[in-house]
């Protein structure tokens, strides 16, 4: 049996980008396809399944800037920064598009930078583009495999599915994270990595809804509030992103929820409890907030305050503001002018901290990734091989790296993915001239 070129577990993102640019790299290097065997093994019936229902199946593909804005706007913490940056820099979001729009799927980026596809194309033809450029690439797909085991011999790696052994110089891990398990990311790559001597950090959940211990009133489930500030607050320490927040029939969503979610499950995790609040008024401070509210009541003492709030510009939504009143301890007839000084105050209080709940559960099984895996400082961030183990490469979500929503983790797992691809086929090549390896078709 001969030894494969570069094996690959996992044909999410990453994997078949790490497929292309090694094909991409080995081409450069003048090595005849029919030489050089890349092979994914692929868990599910066809690849891409994470994609294929990436945000309601319309496909948030990347997010339109450069590497440098990228890391800025989509991971802030500056370790997960400082080890993207070469990948981000070597297949940007540029690149990406270039690459898809060369396969018939142009996208187009909202104005708040994230890009799908144009309207009449799908999640689903990002995929199918990817698979078209998979076969122009020669890469051999293997369906319905579930690796068991992974070992590294004297000179190559052995991986065994149920009923084959695959033997391979150069291997690269894809498997994604622990996030929505029914797509075929259940953790295996993570246990693979381990066992090959890699340190794991625990996964935890990212992008994820919040559920809370006193679920919303029903009368508040689907309605959002519009570009607030998500406050956590728990033992002393405070955490928040501003966006939009979603009430539920079991706790949180929303952008700023999701966004937010990693450092919510931090929190709560380490001290036991999280509470919850939303600043609804982000744009101004209490004093600016104040002095609206004194205008108004100057202009129109005679407004009701649940009808100041419900036409104040950008204020909480209808559905809240009785809830907001019975809060602030404030009746529902109380006009402008008849709000007394202590009343207002927390009147002022409520709205610049309405209280959400506390925390429950922040759910890892549904978060659209997991933050946690292969820790960053055993891997080379030039290459994304293994500090640890030669040959051995790493890509996407399986590394410890969670990003914020918008198009961000997409693009860092096809950016890790060419990485890896690109380094591991040079890895591959030399190998394969240090060996003079030529034997027979496997």
């Amino acid at each position: 049996m001969r030894i494969i070129d570069i094996l690959i577990v996992g044909g999410g993102a990453a994997g078949m980008l790490a497929a292309v640019a090694a094909r991409d790299r080995a081409r450069k290097l003048r090595i005849p396809d029919k030489d050089f065997s890349i092979v994914i093994l692929e868990r599910n019936r066809l690849p891409g399944e994470k994609i294929r229902i990436s945000g309601g199946g319309r496909c948030n593909v990347t997010h339109a800037a450069e590497p440098d804005e990228l890391l800025a706007k989509g991971f802030l913490r500056k370790g997960e920064q400082r080890f993207l940056r070469h990948a981000l820099h070597a297949f940007g979001s540029d690149d990406l598009l270039a690459m898809l729009e060369r396969q018939g799927v142009r996208c187009e980026a909202r104005p708040d930078g994230k890009v799908f596809p144009v309207a009449g194309l799908s999640a689903s033809d990002v995929v199918r583009a990817f698979e078209r450029i998979l076969e122009e690439c020669s890469v051999r797909l293997e369906y319905g495999c579930m690796v068991s085991s992974v070992e590294r011999t004297e000179n190559a790696f052995a991986v065994r599915t149920d009923d084959r052994t695959f033997r391979a110089s150069v291997l690269i891990l894809a498997t994604g994270g622990v996030s929505y398990p029914s797509t075929g990311s259940r953790g295996d790559g993570l246990f693979f990595a381990r066992r090959l001597g890699h340190s794991v950090v625990r996964a935890s959940p990212a992008l994820a809804p919040v559920l809370t211990m006193d679920t919303p009133p029903s009368e508040l489930a689907g309605v959002s509030l519009r570009s607030a500030a998500f406050i956590a607050s728990s033992g002393g320490k405070q955490t928040s992103r501003r966006g939009d927040v979603l009430f539920t029939h079991r706790g949180l969503s929303g952008p700023a929820v999701l966004s937010l979610s990693r450092e919510v499950a931090e929190l709560f995790g380490t001290q036991g409890n999280c509470l919850l609040f939303a600043d609804l008024f982000a744009d101004l401070d209490q004093d600016a907030l104040q002095e609206t509210l004194l205008a108004e009541t100057r202009r129109s003492g005679a407004k009701m305050v649940r009808k100041f709030l419900q036409h104040c510009p950008d204020g909480p939504p209808a559905a809240l503001i009785p809830f907001i009143m019975r809060h602030a301890g404030i009746p529902a007839d109380v006009q402008l002018s008849g709000l007394e000084r202590g009343k207002r105050i927390s009147l002022l209080q409520t709205l610049k901290r309405f209280p959400l709940g506390s925390v429950k559960s922040v759910p890892l099984e549904k978060g659209e990734v997991s933050a946690g895996g292969v820790s960053l400082g055993e891997v080379n961030p030039k290459t994304m091989q293994s500090l640890i183990v030669p040959g051995l490469f790493f890509a996407g979500e399986l590394l410890d790296y969670a990003g914020e929503i918008g198009g961000f983790n997409l693009q860092a797992a096809f950016s890790t993915g060419w990485l890896a691809g690109r380094e591991a086929s040079g890895e591959g090549g030399d190998r394969r001239r240090e060996s003079g390896d030529r034997r027979n078709e496997f």
